[in-house]
């Protein structure tokens, strides 16, 4: 899985984007299918410090788009895995229950 992390308009540290790619790397048992994952960080308001994350996931087929925002970057990014989360177990659940063409010509 290819990770990538954009920061406009500041430098994120090494913390944080290590902190970003355990969580990334935590959605690899919600789909085997990740292509790559585009992460974007940036500040809403500068004045009221309201950090916004985008999660962009890449799998066959579809491009994946979560954003959040917080008052920090980390709780920003958890909140974008968490619906990630849900949305790759929906596309999962679809994939596995749908039935396959072979069986339907029968």
């Amino acid at each position: 899985m290819n990770i990538k992390i954009t920061s406009r308009k500041f430098r994120a540290k090494n913390s944080l984007k290590d902190f970003i790619r355990d969580e990334i790397n935590s959605l690899e048992k919600y789909s085997d299918q990740v292509v790559s994952v585009d992460v974007i960080l940036s500040f809403t308001l500068l004045k009221d410090s309201i950090k916004t994350a985008e999660i962009n996931i890449a799998v066959p087929g579809k491009v994946l788009s979560v954003t959040t925002s917080s008052e920090e970057f980390e709780k920003s990014v958890t909140l974008s895995v968490e619906k990630m989360k849900k949305l790759l177990s929906k596309i999962k659940t679809k994939r596995l229950t749908r039935p396959k063409k072979n069986e339907n010509k029968r």
